[in-house]
């Protein structure tokens, strides 16, 4: 024998392994982003003269949100890979996992919006 392992491979390298995952991660953490930021602007700014501005939007639901982007799909990422060893069905299972984590943060997160179309920022 030349010690060459019996085991399956993926034909993917740690290194490899390594910037997908980073990759995942920050693709991730992006795109919670992008949906916080749409949805918290009212609770930023505050509508007339800031009376409705919350900054706990800021402290604690965004580095919240942000992790959790991040997180997401890079668990379910390294788990497929772990199962299943193979790559594309291991990104895919991330990218499923973030699209459900983004839909369950927009049914379930739900910052103060507006009162009413008149009820804007003001002349």
């Amino acid at each position: 024998m030349s010690g060459k392992s019996t085991g399956r491979t993926t034909g993917i390298t740690p290194e490899t392994r390594g910037a997908t995952g980073c990759l995942l991660a920050a693709l991730g953490a992006t795109t919670a982003l992008v949906v916080w930021a749409s949805r918290a602007a009212f609770s930023i700014d505050g509508g007339f003269e800031g009376h409705a501005r919350d900054l706990s939007v800021l402290f604690v639901d965004l580095p919240l949100i942000v992790l959790g982007g991040a997180l997401v799909p890079l668990f379910a990422w390294a788990l497929t890979t772990r199962w299943a060893h193979r790559p594309w069905a291991a990104v895919l299972s991330a990218v499923a996992a973030l699209t459900l984590g983004i839909w369950g943060l927009t049914e379930w997160w739900t910052p103060r919006r507006q009162p009413d179309p008149g009820y804007g920022p003001g002349i």
